[in-house]
């Protein structure tokens, strides 16, 4: 048997931690984060209330349908989030944070927390018009390997084609995996249990 080196035990690791994450739905690239342009001139007053999630890449954390983001007015240069989600046994999943803009001079560039002391995840809002169309997008490094997220947000339960294809193209174009998204259901016999 040959001798094994250090970097041949990392690939190992890596390639099992990448066929583990892979399995639980997490996009996950080799490479960098990429660092695609945010929304100049963001005012997350503007943006506060209810979105729908159109599509999203898969994520380890969210699981269920009729997804809902609602953000409030928090505090000085803070955001109130609340996540919801209808599961498969139909219980409706909710999670409470909170984000803020890591530097006042790129507004759209947030980090949004849900547990005490866990590291803040990045959000930053690449598009918007506050009454239609919002585009998210976060990555994690760690070592060689990405993990993307990113969401298609809607103040409506649907989106026209045209406008999801476009902002689909501003995500290509950043790199990011956009044949990996997967489309919310957002029925709304389906959802109905989310508005009780």
């Amino acid at each position: 048997m040959g001798f094994i080196t250090k970097m041949q035990v990392f690939q190992v690791l890596s390639l099992t931690l990448l066929s583990v994450m892979a399995a639980n739905a997490q996009v996950f690239v080799w490479g960098k984060c990429p660092k695609p342009a945010v929304q100049e001139n963001f005012d997350a007053t503007q943006y506060l209330g209810k979105w729908y999630e159109i599509t999203k890449l898969p994520t380890i954390f969210q699981k269920g349908e009729c997804g809902t983001a609602t953000y409030s007015d928090k505090s000085p240069g803070v955001v109130g989030v609340l996540n919801r989600e209808l599961l498969a046994n139909g219980s409706i999943n909710a999670i409470v944070g909170s984000a803020k803009a890591t530097d006042p001079t790129v507004p759209a560039k947030l980090e949004v927390s849900f547990f005490e002391g866990s590291p803040p995840g990045d959000y930053w809002v690449l598009s918007t018009d506050y009454t239609g169309h919002a585009l998210v997008f976060g990555c994690s490094q760690f070592g060689p390997v990405s993990a993307q997220f990113s969401w298609i947000l809607s103040r409506e339960p649907t989106m026209p084609e045209e406008t999801l294809a476009d902002l689909q193209g501003i995500l290509a174009s950043a790199g990011v995996k956009v044949d990996k998204m997967v489309a919310t259901d957002q029925d709304l016999a389906l959802c109905a249990a989310m508005e009780q």
